[in-house]
């Protein structure tokens, strides 16, 4: 992987896994004009993020090892060296070299939640050199209904009508790839298999649009109907549309008891006739339940999204959790990158390291090479592909590429050494190799 931190890159990183190119099936835009790291470091704000507490977590530690040399810093500079000199880069810059660096050849993103500081999907894509999608977030089609007067008699034919149009003429001019729900952080996971009926749905909306919330805001009361929730889902299911569900860790917005992938069991078992794929996401702590469910319904998927970032090191040991029962052609990449392009730039090295780190024990175990590089190919792009019914993945460009004929890792666009990986003969651990020049940082 492309201008990565020079310590220990080629021992933690197979090669097939440094040089695959990463389909982030679920991501935000990044900031235009930079700013404060910490804020947006994990899930914790107000008093909970104060003074400095994020950078003393495993993804703070994550952060100071991984991402000082891309800035022209040493590994491990403080945290308060760290943010001059993000500052005097200025943003552009900032998101140019981590985007860059990161080893990505598409972004669905999901542009659910703006609050007009993020750049969009294409701008965010543009600095990865990658392609952009976009997922389209079903409760926000609901609220532009409600801002804009929608009655609730008419509202059930004017949200079929308006969900369809956003996916057919994007807003942000780039294709929709599917849709997502935040049931989990409304009303929970606990949803109903039952398609609703368009009465019951004009009754819900009813009672949403006349509810009192003290607030003197225009937009519509907050959206936390089972019923409306539940029919959202439908409607993109009767759309063919992928749908993604917010699963476990989220801020404190979110009742995390109330987001266990078991929950959903009676709306999966009513999804599945329809083949409508079903894409759960994030999933910790329960991303062994997601594995589960990934296994036993023809139509879901699993990832492990922020937590890649947000548990650091111990990366490998989650992932490897995460594997233990999930098809292996029906686990994703994503970052859940928001606002810093460092989180994109983490989740990708990190989630590298832990799948390299996972199929290296497999090696010695019960997996052929032809079947370790098979497999990363599927997590890191082809499963996403499929799901999401996307072009064929190219190489990204430039900062990651792949010497095919030597198999010797191409770094920051050109090549530190043209020493070969080989497969030596009577050794049990796969590849060897010798020791290449580190990569410089930028």
């Amino acid at each position: 992987m492309g201008n990565m931190a020079a310590e220990s890159t080629g021992s933690a990183l197979l090669p097939f896994v440094a040089s695959a190119a990463l389909i982030d099936h679920h991501c935000h835009g990044v900031l235009a004009a930079g700013g404060p790291v910490e804020p947006l470091l994990n899930e914790a704000d107000g008093a909970a993020a104060a003074d400095g507490m994020a950078m003393d977590s495993l993804a703070g530690l994550a952060l100071r090892k991984w991402c000082p040399p891309l800035l022209g810093l040493p590994a491990h500079a403080t945290a308060a060296e760290y943010q001059a000199r993000r500052d005097a880069l200025g943003g552009p810059e900032v998101n140019r070299r981590f985007l860059g660096a990161s080893g990505l050849a598409a972004l669905c993103v999901d542009t659910g939640y703006d609050p007009g500081v993020l750049l969009s999907p294409a701008e965010t894509a543009g600095f990865a050199g990658a392609d952009a999608f976009e997922i389209v977030r079903l409760e926000q089609v609901a609220e532009w209904l409600g801002r804009a007067g929608v009655t609730a008699g008419e509202f059930p034919d004017a949200y079929r009508r308006a969900l369809a149009g956003r996916i057919s003429a994007p807003v942000y001019g780039v294709p929709v790839a599917g849709v997502k729900s935040i049931a989990a952080y409304r009303v929970g996971l606990a949803l109903d298999g039952r398609r609703p009926t368009d009465a019951e749905v004009t009754a819900a909306v009813a009672r949403w649009l006349g509810a009192d919330d003290g607030s003197d805001s225009r937009d519509p009361p907050r959206l936390a109907s089972e019923v409306l929730h539940r029919f959202f889902v439908w409607c993109g299911a009767d759309l063919g549309m992928p749908i993604q569900f917010h699963v476990g860790y989220g801020d404190r917005d979110v009742d995390l008891h109330r987001c266990n992938p078991l929950l959903l069991t009676d709306l999966l078992r009513a999804l599945e006739p329809s083949g409508v794929p079903v894409m759960l996401l994030h999933n910790y702590p329960y991303h062994r339940e997601a594995g589960y469910q990934a296994q036993v319904f023809a139509n879901v998927y699993a990832d492990l999204g922020l937590a890649t970032h947000n548990v650091g090191g111990r990366g490998p040991q989650v992932l490897a959790e995460a594997l233990e029962l999930v098809p292996l052609r029906k686990f994703l990449f994503s970052s859940d990158a928001f606002g810093l392009p460092e989180l994109y730039y983490l989740g990708t090295l990190l989630f590298r390291r832990a799948l390299s780190a996972f199929l290296r024990d497999r090696l010695d175990a019960d997996m052929s090479y032809a079947d370790a590089e098979r497999i990363t190919s599927l997590i890191a792009s082809e499963n996403a592909r499929r799901a999401y019914r996307l072009p064929a993945v190219q190489q990204p460009p430039g900062q990651v590429q792949r010497y095919l004929a030597g198999r010797c890792l191409y770094v920051s666009g050109r090549p530190r050494c043209r020493r070969r990986w080989r497969r030596p003969r009577r050794r049990p651990r796969g590849w060897t190799r010798r020791e290449c020049r580190p990569a410089r940082s930028p």
